[in-house]
């Protein structure tokens, strides 16, 4: 039978962190996914001889590497860490307490005993003025234990396995001694030093490929023109035009460049910066010497209307225009189960579904060319704290099945193309990311528009500038704004602005953003325009939560399936998590009504949450007015409620189950009388849910819902 071929492309980035006011690192992501995925992702291949991979990385990921390793990188989490914890004063203590958690609470918290026990100790919920309050709970071996953990959890099993101390320290669990918490740093740095020699080693045994992206991460199609992000969204507002294709172009060819200088070798392929493409940047990236790019399907299929969702056509390369550069495109679905789904699965059940599904594809696309090549392309470092055992378990099953399946062939994909040369041809690319076939992510919204505006005027007065200051042409100042500018180009600055991404640290990268641009004007002494002092969330007046109160009566029926809810109150919720990717909450949304009689709620919940997940979530409906009392809800695998109570202080009664139901949505009604409230009083509640009997998220996060009788 003839052999399919798979192409895994692990994309390995971090942006640049580093506050360019305090010339330290912000946030501690590039120190910590070093020790958790960039070493030991191509380490585990060391084990599996026959598969072959592509590794995509970034300068701006391998500047911090090289900063960590060199010592001269500090970050504020670092600096804590470091600090004895007898000097640590009350501002530390709280910034540790508040921080020192971010983490994934089931798979690298709550597998270790102490660092549960100091989560459970300061609280899952807090805020910075209720940790004030406790900090007299807290002795100096709690921070001192606090500190390792917080630098020892995100260690990967690798080094659990091949490190003595680690191992040690793993085994030792609590009482931690200074010196062990300096060495444990080291460890730290030392591996940084290691990830690109690790890299070096199985390229040159020709186990994976390197390829790069763009220096800096920035979106190349919409630095070559904003325009561009109407060929897949004409509906789009835009900002003031940015077309500026010579930035671009420094960005591709700088990015060739570090890569010759850092690995010895001119990369052959570049995995444009969120799979990003559009004509004018392939024609760039060509010129630059890549002979292959990588994007979504969606592309695919936006770009050539004739293969009208065939999708035997995505599993094969594709010659594009006439510039001759290669393009691949990855299977959406078989990426993001790897990125988001697979990490609930039992790690054995994943790999086979996996490989079912590429078998699948091998009997309705073998015959259509001559030798299919599927592409599975995503982030190499976000997906893992959220499977169990760093993700180890899962991808030695996968590489040792693959590794057994003589009709499945994982390629270098310049080696494939070397083999397999492509026959079709794609005219035209319309231009979009791997993020739904556009750039709504990166523009569009008005926090975006404003970023892009203010990106804009930067370049320009530095343009102009030094159109004025010819005496300034090839100084230190010119060099240190155009590097200045191109960080500010890097896509993940507008990735955290407008309403489809969030997290705990939007202030940070808002922060950072703004202040790389005053950085521009200042270097020349100049004063930069006001806005750039106030948050561009604060200036759109975009709230990452969305509250809307009802504006009617309701009289749902109550079938799980939201029927029946025009004129309910509605909420969105926000965020619950703490690293850059895709956060996966339980409670995504819930409306909340009356008609005069009863409180309705209809809570939407993740569409990843299987009948075993139900079973160990419960869920509080807390009420702070015009009583203390709560509704307590449970359910069972099969989405049955087996508890609806309603508790007080001085008392708990069971409520009516007929009035629960559990289908698409989780639909309750609970009485005013049976909540003891009289016609014109107002409620006010949060929703809560637990795992396990333990707080895993609250909805408002820092407000309440407030409905009226």
């Amino acid at each position: 039978m003839k052999k399919i071929y798979l192409a895994f492309l692990w994309h390995q980035h971090q942006p640049m962190y580093k506050n360019p006011v305090a010339d330290s690192y912000d946030l501690p992501w590039v120190r910590f996914h070093a020790i958790k995925d960039y070493y030991d992702m191509v380490a585990v291949l060391d084990n599996f001889p026959k598969i072959k991979a592509n590794f995509n990385l970034v300068p701006s990921l391998l500047l911090q590497l090289k900063d960590y390793a060199s010592g001269k990188a500090k970050d504020k989490f670092l600096d804590l860490t470091l600090k004895n914890a007898a000097n640590l004063d009350d501002e530390d203590k709280v910034f540790i307490l508040l921080n020192f958690f971010m983490a994934n609470w089931d798979n690298m918290i709550c597998a270790n005993n102490r660092y549960h026990q100091l989560l459970e100790q300061r609280g899952r919920h807090t805020s910075a003025l209720e940790i004030r309050n406790t900090l007299a709970f807290f002795k100096e071996q709690d921070f001192r234990d606090l500190q390792v953990w917080f630098n020892l959890a995100w260690f990967d099993p690798f080094w659990i396995r091949t490190d003595d101390f680690i191992a040690y320290l793993i085994k030792k669990g609590r009482d931690f001694t200074e010196d062990e918490k300096q060495k444990l740093i080291q460890k730290q740095l030392e591996i940084c030093g290691k990830i690109v020699q690790k890299h070096k080693e199985a390229q040159d045994r020709n186990q994976i490929e390197i390829s790069f992206s763009p220096f800096y991460h920035p979106i190349l199609p919409l630095l070559c023109d904003t325009d561009s992000a109407k060929e897949a969204a004409p509906e789009m507002a835009l900002p003031k035009r940015f077309s500026h294709p010579e930035d671009a172009a420094w960005h591709i060819e700088n990015a060739a460049k570090y890569c010759e200088q850092e690995f010895g070798f001119k990369p052959k392929g570049m995995w444009p910066s969120e799979g990003s493409v559009s004509n004018m940047a392939a024609d760039l990236i060509s010129k630059a010497g890549f002979s292959w790019i990588a994007s979504d399907e969606t592309v695919l299929f936006n770009s050539d209307k004739n293969i009208n969702g065939d999708r035997r056509k995505l599993f094969r390369p594709y010659k594009l225009g006439e510039n001759g550069l290669n393009i691949i495109f990855r299977d959406r679905g078989l990426s993001d189960l790897i990125g988001f789904t697979y990490s609930k699965w039992d790690a054995a059940a994943a790999a086979d579904d996996f490989i079912a599904k590429l078998n699948d594809i091998k009997n309705y696309a073998g015959d259509s060319y001559p030798a299919p090549l599927i592409s599975v392309i995503l982030d190499g470092e976000n997906c893992w704290e959220y499977y169990k055992n760093d993700g180890w378990d899962f991808l030695t099953a996968l590489y040792q099945r693959l590794s057994d399946n003589p009709d499945i062939e994982t390629v270098r994909i310049s080696d494939y193309l070397e083999r397999f040369p492509a026959q079709d041809k794609i005219e035209s690319l319309k231009a979009g990311s791997w993020i739904n076939g556009n750039f709504y992510v990166w523009i569009g919204h008005n926090e975006d528009n404003i970023s892009w505006d203010a990106l804009s005027a930067a370049r320009d007065f530095l343009t102009d500038f030094l159109e004025k200051k010819p005496s300034l042409k090839g100084s230190d100042q010119e060099s240190q704004a155009w590097e200045t500018l191109r960080i500010a180009q890097g896509s993940d600055w507008n990735w955290w602005y407008g309403p489809y991404n969030a997290s705990d640290s939007d202030d940070i990268f808002d922060y950072i953003y703004r202040q790389l641009l005053i950085k521009i004007y200042r270097i020349f002494g100049q004063n930069a325009p006001d806005n750039l002092y106030s948050s561009i969330n604060l200036l759109s007046g975009h709230n990452k939560e969305t509250i809307v109160a009802p504006v009617s009566q309701i009289s749902p029926t109550l079938d799980g399936m939201v029927s029946d809810w025009e004129g309910s109150g509605y909420y969105k919720a926000g965020h619950s998590g703490g690293s850059m990717r895709r956060v996966s909450t339980i409670v995504k949304s819930f409306n909340f009504g009356s008609n005069g009689k009863n409180l309705f709620i209809a809570m939407k919940l993740d569409s990843e949450v299987s009948p075993q997940i139900a079973k160990n979530i419960s869920f509080k409906i807390v009420f702070s007015a015009p009583r203390s009392q709560e509704i307590v809800l449970e359910f069972d695998a099969d989405h049955k409620p087996i508890k609806f109570e309603l508790k007080s202080k001085d008392s708990q009664k069971s409520l009516d189950i007929k009035n629960v139901c559990f289908k698409e949505v989780v639909e309750i009604a609970v009485s005013f009388d049976d909540l003891g409230m009289q016609s014109g009083e107002g409620a006010e509640f949060k929703i809560f849910v637990y795992r396990d009997g333990f707080e895993i998220e609250r909805w408002p996060v820092s407000d309440s819902v407030e409905i009226k009788i």
